[in-house]
């Protein structure tokens, strides 16, 4: 199956517009959120077109296709809105021969990894920074974030499917690429 995953949308509509765009393009099986929907956190600048209830109207809809972890801006009052799970602080997918480890990245992190075996995916969000690493034979992925990037990094998201992962710009241009 293939799998979205993006991360920190904070509110903006002009940008989740966009997710959904690409989600549309994509045809995944299914949209793997890290976190922060709605607010945009006070260390953050208002992203563009700062409208959380048009968020909430766009996601909603897509509420049997969306999993989702809690990130730090989210709140019980967003899960009050939002018509699909989102406190959970991660969840884990089996892949068949290795997990995958979802989380936002304000607990764990790459730095402070949970528990997890060599071949297994340890995937975060929070950094608003795309990339991946490996320690210890854990790959450690980030697929940025849809609305704030940081560190001259793109606007984007993630694809993982058949054991490629892509990392995209909104507009669907390959930006990176991980063959596990």
């Amino acid at each position: 199956m293939k799998w979205m995953i993006a991360s920190d949308i904070h509110g903006s509509a002009f940008y989740c517009r966009q997710l959904l765009e690409a989600y549309r393009r994509e045809a995944p099986g299914r949209l793997l959120l890290l976190g922060d929907l709605l607010y945009h956190g006070p260390r953050n600048a208002l992203p563009e077109e700062y409208d959380p209830k048009a968020v909430i109207a766009m996601l909603n809809p897509l509420k049997r296709e969306i999993l989702c972890v809690r990130g730090n801006c989210d709140t019980e009052v967003d899960q009050m809105v939002l018509e699909f799970p989102i406190l959970a602080d991660y969840c884990i997918l089996d892949l068949g021969d290795r997990i995958l480890f979802a989380t936002h990245g304000h607990h764990f992190s790459a730095q402070n990894l949970p528990p997890l075996k060599a071949g297994d995916l340890f995937l975060q969000g929070h950094t608003h920074v795309p990339g991946h690493t490996e320690q210890d034979g854990i790959y450690c992925l980030n697929p940025g974030s849809v609305s704030i990037p940081k560190e001259n990094s793109w606007h984007g998201y993630m694809t993982l499917e058949n054991g490629e992962l892509c990392w995209k710009d909104l507009e669907g241009q390959q930006k990176d690429r991980l063959c596990l």
